[in-house]
């Protein structure tokens, strides 16, 4: 019987056994991957998120997760939502399970224009596009507009599911600094005249204005207004992803970039932390011309949206007083947010951290000395688990940061996580101050960049 071996290098054959992998017929049984050879050029920027590395251990259920930005379900109304699922499928659902726009139905993009009101944005139901899940939008524009090597400015640190988007479509992801009151219009203006400067074409602006991902920061309204301004002199594209905006802690959102001006900006929408991820219905509100290329882009991906978990999302909105449970969310969630503040301040005085006005988040910054990535096993083993910041950078920053989701765990096992977290630090600390620091993994630019740091 013949040995069947691996390759030396993981997915990788000898130069021959290669070449004759192209064939269907070609099987020598030493390549983990047989079409590797075959694979387009952009697969292999494709990598596996390291939030969703964490998973399989970070749901144990000794671990206290720090980590997964999941909404607390078990806040919704499961038995009405029940009822308004039976009720769609007794009676109306042969229209709800059957193939539908692929723009999406008009009575749910009716309701999206109602939805958007609190942030000021005026849209027509034509304007919308109906995505699965706000994360598929992000994939639409980012197709329609990337070609090999463009740039992408999006903030630091920045959502690390758009990063894996703007990777896989071959982009160049250029990163503009945050602080507490969001991205740094001077910084973002300097990024667009130097890489314009050196023959750069930059496609768009990327950003999360309210109650970031990772950073929990907001941008200010002041700063709203200049970026806005830099946008229309540089005739710069601006993609505003905005799940969180109705979860803000302290009053009404603050006006969305889209309301403010719409022919310089894509709004992108999501049902996921307002209702539940499990339907993954998202929108996009985009000017005409554009509107026109994500229709024809959703199609020939998907034929449609999700016909059930738009008409579902539909009678939630038309028969529950949706409004009322995004409060009751806000309350939770802003419940969850102290707990955790109050133990960061209690247990780890040394870091230092942001203080989000809403949404899911807080972005820590380690003391001097420790290397986020290279704790985390041991955090693990310490019971807590948390993604490390260098997720969350293109360019190898964020050594030194960690985000810290609020939103699912009750208060008291977020401050038992953090007290956790805190002893795996102090032991960090002192074998750094015993054997001398980690060294951080430097980004291009040659120096670390933990992102926004607020005591």
């Amino acid at each position: 019987m013949s040995q069947h071996r691996p390759p030396s290098s993981p997915g990788d054959a000898s130069p021959a056994s290669a070449a004759a992998g192209a064939g269907a017929g070609a099987g020598t049984g030493r390549r983990l991957d047989r079409w590797r050879s075959a694979y387009a050029e952009r697969t292999a920027s494709m990598t596996a998120s390291e939030i969703r590395a964490l998973f399989a251990v970070a749901n144990r259920p000794e671990v206290v997760s720090l980590a997964g930005g999941m909404p607390y379900l078990p806040a919704l109304p499961l038995d009405a939502i029940a009822e308004i699922s039976a009720r769609l499928i007794s009676q109306k659902g042969a229209v709800a399970l059957q193939y539908g726009s692929g723009q999406g139905e008009e009575v749910l993009r009716e309701q999206i224009v109602e939805v958007m009101r609190p942030q000021g944005i005026e849209a027509h139901p034509d304007d919308i596009v109906v995505t699965t899940g706000s994360q598929q939008a992000l994939d639409l524009v980012s197709r329609i507009f990337l070609d090999p090597g463009d740039v992408v400015l999006a903030e630091a640190p920045s959502y690390v599911g758009a990063l894996g988007v703007f990777r896989s479509y071959q982009a160049q992801v250029v990163h503009v600094p945050l602080d507490h009151d969001g991205l740094q219009p001077a910084a973002l203006e300097e990024a667009l005249v130097r890489l314009r400067a050196e023959g750069k074409r930059v496609k768009f602006l990327y950003t999360v204005p309210n109650h970031h991902n990772p950073a929990g920061v907001t941008l200010s309204l002041e700063r709203r207004r200049e970026v806005l301004a830099i946008a229309r002199r540089h005739e710069l594209l601006i993609l505003e992803d905005d799940p969180y905006a109705l979860l803000g802690f302290d009053g009404d959102p603050l006006p969305a970039l889209r309301s403010m001006d719409p022919e310089h900006v894509v709004h992108l929408g999501s049902f996921s932390k307002t209702f539940a991820p499990g339907y993954r219905v998202g929108w996009a509100v985009a000017p005409h011309a554009v509107r026109e290329k994500l229709v024809l882009a959703s199609e020939s991906a998907i034929l449609c949206p999700t016909s059930f978990g738009q008409f579902a999302i539909a009678e939630y909105l038309s028969s529950y007083d949706w409004m009322g449970q995004v409060k009751v969310f806000r309350e939770l969630y802003r419940e969850r947010r102290d707990a955790m503040l109050d133990a960061l301040a209690t247990h780890l005085p040394r870091a230092t951290w942001t203080r989000p006005v809403g949404g899911f988040y807080v972005w820590m910054t380690l003391p001097e000395g420790l290397d986020a990535k290279a704790m985390l096993p041991r955090a693990v083993t310490g019971r807590v688990a948390y993604v490390p910041g260098g997720a969350f950078y293109a360019d190898g920053s964020g050594s030194r940061s960690v985000r810290l989701s609020y939103c699912f765990p009750p208060a008291e096992r977020i401050r038992e996580g953090v007290r956790r977290l805190a002893a795996v630090v102090q032991d960090e600390l002192e074998v750094a101050e015993t054997f001398g620091p980690v060294t951080p993994r430097a980004g291009r630019a040659g120096h670390d960049n933990p992102g926004p740091e607020l005591a």
